[in-house]
């Protein structure tokens, strides 16, 4: 029998399932995850660990469960909280959960395009504040999509998923990462696949899909911010730290960008006060994969990583595997 700790409620039976392969489970019956100094002294003499992405799996998290931890099964598909050379130095085997949140993060994604160039949010305030309010032609304007370039940085799944939103509102799509999509793809979706320089020049919406990565970190700064068209939002699903919060607060109060709508953010739970009344600002709590059956299915994904590799089986879905 060995031990695993979940350090957060996860939903669905994933517990249950872990208890039923015949492991000892400790777990959180509270929807945050476990404080710092909480959480290294539960990891103690555990042979698994079900991480939250706000879990930072470091040296000191692995020396502190010792040497009988042979798994990190990471709820997110992201993995910059993870250490991935300590955990290779101790043989700890990483997990993520990829392809199960794709469809739930570019609806949000989509949403999140909507609600900054219709201005949405501010309109939705404006109603639940009691202000006094009257139908006008000229109220209220946003911008509409069709004809409109949307800009995607990243084309993994979610990016590519998110384009396909895109065309159904009549957008164009440009393209740019770290690798080459799939041509097929690219085809399909009537893409252009081009430099970082030529999408924030010519992208109404400047939507951001890539990892948090030492490269990533601060991609989007006051210079490419400059260089977006006056016209232009930026919308972040991705992770916080990719885009520079305080570059963007004095683009958007010197009218260099139109606004932004962020689901993540550089130092969350934290938001940049300069952003927090902001009318041409969305912001969201970090709620991408927030459906019920996306972080059920999450769950379930990181449970079977942690039987197979208990098991001695290969994990489902290895980072870097």
């Amino acid at each position: 029998m060995a031990r695993v700790l979940v350090s957060a409620r996860v939903p669905g039976d994933a517990v249950a399932r872990l208890r039923a392969a015949g492991h000892e489970v400790t777990s959180r019956d509270v929807d945050s995850p476990m404080p710092r100094e909480e959480l290294l002294a539960a990891v103690a003499g555990v042979d698994a660990l079900v991480a939250m992405l706000v879990d930072r799996v470091d040296a000191e998290l692995l020396d502190a469960a010792g040497p009988g931890l042979r798994v990190v099964a990471n709820v997110a598909v992201g993995y910059d909280n993870v250490d991935l050379s300590a955990c290779r130095e101790r043989g700890v085997v990483v997990t993520n959960t990829p392809g199960v949140l794709t469809d739930a993060t570019a609806d949000l994604a989509m949403a999140l395009v909507l609600m900054t160039t219709r201005s949405l949010g501010a309109a939705e305030r404006r109603v639940r504040t009691g202000e006094p309010w009257r139908w006008s032609l000229t109220g209220h304007l946003g911008t509409g999509l069709r004809g409109k370039t949307l800009g995607i940085v990243g084309p993994g799944a979610i990016g590519i998923a998110t384009a396909r939103r895109a065309l159904a509102f009549g957008m164009e799509v440009v393209l740019t990462g770290r690798s080459e999509p799939d041509p097929a793809v690219v085809e399909a979706l009537g893409a252009r696949v081009v430099d970082l320089a030529e999408l924030l020049a010519c992208a109404d919406v400047v939507a951001l899909h890539c990892p948090l990565t030492p490269a990533t970190h601060h991609l989007v700064g006051a210079e490419q911010l400059r260089a977006m068209k006056r016209t232009a939002h930026l919308v972040n699903t991705s992770r916080g730290p990719v885009v520079d919060e305080a570059a963007l607060v004095a683009a958007l109060e010197a009218g260099e960008v139109a606004g932004a709508g962020l689901d993540v953010f550089e130092d969350e739970p934290r938001v940049h006060p300069g952003l927090l009344a902001r009318d041409d600002v969305v912001l969201l709590p970090h709620v991408g994969s927030a459906t019920v059956e996306t972080r059920t299915a999450m769950a379930d994904l990181a449970v079977a990583n942690v039987v197979a590799a208990l098991g001695g089986d290969p994990a489902v879905t290895p980072v870097g595997g």
